[in-house]
């Protein structure tokens, strides 16, 4: 099938009780590992590129590759989403470029600003066919391009949520309920310890998600900043020559609880890089010798979809629903 929008997929997920995986993606190993592991589970997908990504690969680069996932996997609904779009020539870039779907982040303006901005992406895409997300509240952390420091995040107001989607007319909306960008995402300080001495992180504002639900009943809710940072592949870049102290993501508990109300869409990010570059690490240390670009990358992409599959199966819940 061709590249589709989320507006079916959203509802469907709405109602089933789980939500699709955002999987942002940079180069050709990301793309098959992510779209290898929906076929074969059956899930429905949003393959995410970043102005970042775009910067790095290519908009054309990026586009086929998608195009060629799409023709590999033709039994799986593919979206292609621009991720934390920042302004209206990026989003209208996107839209003009093949984009099913985009995403415009003005969180960091004033709420009418926000609005503004907004309403100009949606009424530009939906003339073309194009979903839109938007983004109310701020997430802390550091992800490609999208930097914010803690002091200036804060957690989405829900009594903000239904004048918003009113005056935007946007297609879903990302809040903030305590997850964070990046794969540091809170400090040793912000968390307890477990039994184990392992770091966890403050739970996510569930209050917050219930009451925006409330207010926007039947309303795809999205959330950013998911990835759960495998501590196994933290382990495997420390004992291969990194370094990433305290590194802590999102329980995987949380993110599954979240996909079974409104969350109908969950961004994962770090965890695949972390799968890559623990493998990739590895690898060169078993195999100093080694310099084919391909015989370290064909387990990396080995990792990543057995990675992604997980995350289908245990955590999204989506896998079976393509």
């Amino acid at each position: 099938m061709p590249l589709v929008t989320s507006a079916e997929m959203f509802k469907k997920a709405y109602n089933g009780g789980y939500a699709v995986g955002a999987f942002n993606v940079n180069n050709m190993e990301i793309v098959q590992g992510i779209t290898e592991a929906c076929r074969e589970e059956r899930a429905p997908v949003i393959l995410q590129v970043s102005k970042g990504a775009r910067a790095y690969a290519n908009h054309t680069y990026l586009v086929k590759l998608v195009e060629a996932a799409v023709a590999e996997c033709p039994e799986i609904p593919v979206v292609l989403h621009l991720d934390h779009g920042d302004s209206f020539e990026t989003c209208k870039s996107c839209i003009d470029g093949g984009f099913t779907s985009v995403m415009i982040d003005a969180s960091s303006k004033p709420f009418a600003e926000n609005i503004e901005i907004t309403k100009k992406v949606v009424e530009y895409a939906h003339d073309r066919g194009v979903v839109v997300e938007a983004e109310l509240g701020a997430l802390a952390g550091i992800e490609d391009e999208v930097q914010v420091a803690a002091e200036d995040s804060h957690y989405t107001r829900p009594e903000e949520v239904e004048e918003f989607v009113s005056k935007t007319g946007c297609d879903s909306l990302a809040i903030a309920i305590g997850t964070s960008h990046g794969a540091y995402k809170f400090t040793a300080e912000q968390c307890t310890r477990n039994e184990k001495g392992e770091l966890v992180p403050p739970p996510l504002r569930f209050d917050i998600l219930k009451e925006v639900v409330k207010r926007l009943p039947g309303f795809p809710i999205v959330l950013h900043g998911s990835s759960s940072v495998p501590q196994a592949y933290v382990q495997m870049v420390n004992a291969n020559g990194g370094k990433m102290p305290d590194a802590v993501g999102i329980p995987e508990s949380e993110l599954r609880e979240a996909a079974r109300s409104a969350v109908c869409k969950i961004n994962i990010d770090s965890d695949l890089r972390l799968a890559m570059t623990g493998t990739i690490r590895q690898y060169f240390a078993e195999h100093p010798d080694h310099f084919d670009p391909r015989q370290y990358l064909k387990p990396a992409r080995a990792n990543i979809k057995e990675l992604v599959r997980h995350k289908l199966v245990d955590v999204l819940g989506c896998a079976g629903k393509a």
